[in-house]
């Protein structure tokens, strides 16, 4: 069996770690197109979000499975595959019923590489023997910020939709034939049952990785048409809170490493998440695009580090094995990232935008409030 502590498998898995973040971006600036050439409200916007969620969280729990028995290589490889080759019918579907085709295969694209890329980098980290996690997630905000600014930037200069994600498409399609030869070849056979429902400290664990990925997804499906709602930008520029939102990620991330090592994970959970606070009350109270922009910037910053070291943490318990475990919390999470902006459109349609943006602000709170509790010492 070959190290996994090599200059190649660090590459396939921050490239991994990228165009999962560049694909699932891409979509962003799509949405509102897609909105207003299907002409549906925003209840209906978030049951097509929610066959996105359907898609990603069904493909989640076979991942987990997979990956503990044939490694996570072959599954990163269908996953980016599937992202490139979804992503333009998107931009053509015509019927909200094949969106949410189009939606459940892409969820499905995303969940496969989103597990798989994680299983990959803990397994990569733990052989380096040095912190890596933020450094590889930092990747994943770097393919955010570049995706949607990719996009908006297409879309701006009027290419058309489908023109768009075609060349989208093409750089993830470079990325992977890069990426493939270098990912890890072995497999670590998973002794035992290849599902287990999360417990003790892991259930927590994937409670605020939930959490703190809705947070993404809400950013990502739902920033745009909050500050267009507002009045404060038009809607070729929707995207551009999210560019901002994906900077701060990837600045915060690219430091992360450092950061951890010198104040901890308990006090990177504990002022993250209320940096992260103090941003949607900058947002929802911006009276001018400039200041919005500043919220959008302060949630990125303060929910850069959260994840991280939320998996870092799944790595140091002991109630269950740690594949296990990553997976478990990668699926919580993911499902938070995809299925709950699903629940930001219905509470949207109850009261508004704006109130469920408040929502995700108190849900926030709840990290900070578990800081001391899942950074205890392992039992």
């Amino acid at each position: 069996m070959s190290s996994a502590d090599r200059p190649a498998t660090r590459l396939a898995t921050r490239l991994a770690f990228l165009v999962a973040g560049f694909g699932m971006a891409c979509w962003a600036p799509l949405v509102p197109f897609a909105k207003t050439r299907l002409g549906v409200d925003d209840g209906m916007l978030g049951l097509l979000l929610l066959s996105l969620g359907i898609g990603s969280v069904a493909a989640m729990l076979l991942t987990g499975i997979m990956s503990a028995r044939y490694g996570s290589r072959p599954i990163i490889i269908a996953g980016g595959l599937g992202l490139a080759l979804v992503l333009p019918l998107l931009a053509i579907a015509s019927t909200p019923a094949s969106l949410a085709l189009a939606l459940l295969a892409f969820g499905a694209a995303l969940g496969s590489i989103d597990v798989a890329m994680n299983i990959h980098a803990v397994e990569v980290e733990r052989a380096a023997k040095i912190p890596l996690m933020s450094g590889f997630h930092a990747l994943f905000s770097i393919g955010g910020f570049a995706g949607s600014a990719l996009m908006t930037a297409l879309l701006s200069l009027r290419l058309g939709a489908l023109a768009c994600t075609l060349i989208c498409s093409a750089l993830m399609l470079a990325a992977m034939v890069v990426t493939s030869p270098r990912l890890l070849r072995s497999v670590q056979v998973q002794d035992g049952p290849l599902l287990v429902l999360p417990h003790g400290s892991v259930l927590l664990l994937a409670l605020l990785g939930a959490i703190t990925f809705l947070v993404e997804g809400a950013m990502l499906d739902w920033g745009a048409l909050l500050v267009i709602g507002a009045g404060l930008v038009p809607e070729a520029q929707g995207g551009t809170g999210y560019i901002v939102f994906s900077i701060a990620m990837t600045v915060g991330r690219l430091g992360g490493d450092a950061v951890v090592a010198r104040i901890g994970d308990r006090a990177t959970l504990f002022w993250g998440s209320l940096i992260a606070i103090g941003g949607f009350v900058v947002l929802l109270t911006a009276p001018v695009a400039a200041v919005a922009m500043a919220g959008f910037l302060l949630i990125g910053l303060g929910a850069s580090n959260l994840v991280p070291v939320l998996f870092r943490r799944a790595a140091w318990q002991t109630v269950m094995p740690t594949g296990l475990a990553v997976a478990a919390i990668t699926t919580a999470g993911y499902a938070g990232i995809l299925v709950g902006p699903a629940g930001v459109g219905f509470v949207a349609r109850l009261g508004g935008l704006p109130m469920a943006f408040w929502l995700l602000a108190a849900l926030m709170c709840l990290v900070t409030l578990s800081a001391r509790i899942v950074t205890r010492p392992a039992d």
